[in-house]
């Protein structure tokens, strides 16, 4: 029996450089957060509140700030598990179903949030990242992915409350936008089934 030892390295190396990226990813959301709050919450002017069309520049900073320790530490845990795990198909991958989930999420909560709100925060990367999971294997159709997507549903399944308007100081629009983002991300960015060769 012969051990695929290509395969295996490269599996080795993308998970590396997935957990350095998500590990200062995270790592970065805390040191911002320290830096709005020695300067008196400075950088929550960077979230976006809704129908101003100068506002529309902060939807992608206002992922990556908080509105307090917390906030930060409730998006910590779920960001590094679910970024982790969808940045091992590939980095180029995953920044563009990053990116389509900041988008939508931010465009969602700019036209639909309630008037003088400041939003801000990963939660809508956390629940796109949790939509993408969920169907990426379905969609491109990998049994593997799909049994991931399953346990990301066991694991995280009850993030589902958090697209449900419970609670007037979360933004439920944000959660939802994200899921839908995340969603879309895996339809947009599947993969091309590989030819068979003969």
């Amino acid at each position: 029996m012969r051990t695929n030892t290509t395969t295996t390295t490269t599996a080795g190396a993308r998970a590396r450089t997935a957990g350095a990226l998500m590990a200062g990813w995270v790592a970065l959301l805390w040191v911002l957060e320290g830096i709005d709050t020695a300067t008196g919450h400075a950088l929550d002017t960077y979230g976006v509140t809704p129908r101003e069309p100068a506002e529309l520049r902060d939807i992608v900073p206002s992922a990556f700030l908080h509105g307090g320790w917390d906030h930060v530490a409730s998006n910590s845990v779920p960001l590094l598990v679910l970024g982790f795990i969808a940045a091992l198909a590939g980095i180029r991958r995953f920044a563009a179903v990053v990116l389509t989930i900041i988008v939508v999420s931010g465009l969602g909560v700019w036209l639909t949030a309630p008037p003088d709100t400041v939003t801000l925060g990963a939660s809508g990367v956390v629940f796109g990242l949790f939509g993408y999971l969920l169907v990426r294997g379905f969609v491109d159709r990998r049994p593997l992915d799909i049994v991931v997507g399953l346990v990301v549903a066991a694991v995280y399944g009850s993030l589902l409350w958090g697209v449900l308007p419970t609670d007037s100081g979360i933004s439920w629009q944000g959660h939802l936008f994200g899921l839908i983002g995340g969603v879309g991300a895996a339809f947009a960015f599947r993969r091309t089934p590989r030819a068979l060769t003969v």
